[in-house]
């Protein structure tokens, strides 16, 4: 499809700039440019205080402006209709989950699959693998193999599989990382959940990555690198506007995780307070 010159006027610069940015992109993709995406966080970030006291948590998390949180390995002793109600009555969405495989094989899976019906939580996170699941070209393909499997049984019950990454993600196998390995031989559907502080760690371009891999960024982590001590989300080294140009054009994101690691207590929820606050200064 082309535009004629006087179709292009009637556009005016702006949209047409907008259309042709998005032409050729991955439905998703473009779809995702023109909306504002969600930001959530990722309960790992405050896991020593959820142990204590969640609903406490929940209640902090949701007056910061979060609206989501993504759960980290355990429902810290509450049922799923006890999670609902407190996501709830704090406007929260479960925006995700980091678990492990075995959270979706055999028997497990089905338990998985109704509590996450009940949260109404679209992605369910591998937040990593074994080391012998990645230490080779032939493991990583297996890997996959097992993912792509999960993946299909999942999307019948309207969720999505993903799989987020570590800076051992970003090793050479030969001429490419897992990472690509991971996005290569798993099936479109297959969330790749890029945290964009473990990737530059690892050495590994994240900026690159998403643009390699297009409208497979559906859910990505926002984390900091580099910086003075301390530093959270837009007080180090990340280009953050070129990582949300990227994930607003060809990653087709609709979900921005936010996850700060290393502190407990008050340290933890003024560093998930900054990081939002710096978010929002960006436009976000």
């Amino acid at each position: 499809m082309t535009l004629s010159r006087r179709e292009m006027l009637k556009l005016g610069a702006g949209s047409a700039a907008v259309w042709m940015a998005h032409r050729g992109l991955p439905r998703g993709a473009a779809a995702a440019a023109k909306r504002k995406i969600p930001i959530g966080l990722e309960l790992w970030s405050v896991r020593f205080e959820c142990e204590k006291d969640l609903p406490s948590v929940l209640k902090a998390v949701a007056q910061m402006g979060y609206q989501g949180v993504e759960l980290a390995h355990s429902y810290y002793g509450y049922d799923a209709a006890a999670w609902r109600k407190l996501l709830d009555e704090n406007h929260l969405k479960a925006c995700g989950m980091h678990m492990g495989l075995p959270m979706l094989e055999g028997e497990q899976f089905q338990k998985t699959v109704e509590i996450h019906k009940v949260l109404g939580t679209p992605y369910l996170i591998i937040a990593s693998v074994p080391e012998k699941n990645r230490n080779s070209v032939e493991a990583v393909r297996a890997t996959s193999k097992r993912f792509n499997e999960i993946s299909d049984k999942l999307q019948a019950h309207g969720m999505r599989l993903g799989y987020h990454c570590h800076g051992g993600d970003f090793t050479k196998l030969g001429d490419k990382t897992p990472w690509e390995l991971f996005a290569e031989n798993t099936k479109p559907e297959v969330i790749m959940q890029i945290d964009i502080g473990n990737c530059l760690g690892g050495g590994g371009d994240p900026y690159a990555m998403i643009k390699k891999y297009p409208g497979r960024s559906v859910s990505v982590h926002l984390k900091e690198y580099g910086g003075k001590p301390g530093a959270v989300v837009g007080e180090g080294e990340v280009k953050w506007n070129e990582v949300f140009q990227l994930c607003e054009t060809v990653g087709g994101t609709r979900q921005y995780v936010v996850e700060e690691e290393g502190r407990q207590g008050a340290d933890a929820f003024e560093a998930v307070r900054r990081a939002l606050a710096n978010l929002r200064k960006m436009g976000k």
